[in-house]
């Protein structure tokens, strides 16, 4: 199983940098690795709606009203990323974000969101391989001294996301079009 250490340990020996045991170890690297890595997967998984982190939840209104232009304001989940959808698919919740509200005239609103999944055991292998790549990359300077080290990692981790969110996205099925008159009309 996958975990922050390892891949923080093998970011580290793409930099040609020796390993990490734990990030409280007191060395610069697991100092580095430490701070970089909480923004890292943040930035990661808010960059694709991986399978492994997407979650549905249904929201209540909070106690108090917006202002004006909606009846109701929700509280995003504490873990929430990145905003999906807003309602049933198909029949979407017309809504606004405000900081971490979610503004709308229904009484329960239905999202699906990215969420921050921390527990690297339930990452995907590309998703982890991903995380390590952008490790590499945000370490890269700090480690070598080069940026043409650093550029070269960032294109790696570009290339790495590229084809991991290719990969994960083939395992929903495909979208239609729907059942639109416009569109029958044409066959």
């Amino acid at each position: 199983m996958t975990n922050r250490i390892q891949i923080c340990s093998n970011a580290l020996l793409m930099l040609g940098a020796q390993t990490i045991n734990d990030f409280d170890e007191g060395s610069d690297r697991s100092k580095l690795a430490a701070n970089l890595y909480p923004m890292t997967v943040e930035d990661v998984l808010r960059a694709h709606p991986w399978n492994c982190a997407v979650k549905r939840v249904v929201l209540s209104p909070d106690q108090t009203a917006p202002a004006f232009g909606y009846a109701y304001r929700f509280s995003l989940p504490s873990d929430w990323l990145r905003t999906l959808s807003v309602g049933d698919a198909g029949r979407e919740t017309d809504y606004r974000s405000e900081g971490r509200k979610l503004l709308a005239d229904v009484r329960v609103l239905k999202l699906r969101y990215v969420f921050l999944n921390d527990r690297e055991e339930t990452w995907d292998a590309a998703l982890a391989n991903v995380v390590t790549m952008a490790m590499a990359w945000r370490m890269a300077y700090a480690i070598t001294q080069s940026a043409s080290v650093e550029q070269l990692r960032f294109g790696v981790y570009e290339n790495a996301l590229k084809r991991a969110k290719a990969v994960d996205g083939q395992d929903d099925p495909p979208e239609t079009l729907g059942d639109f008159p416009l569109f029958a009309s044409r066959f």
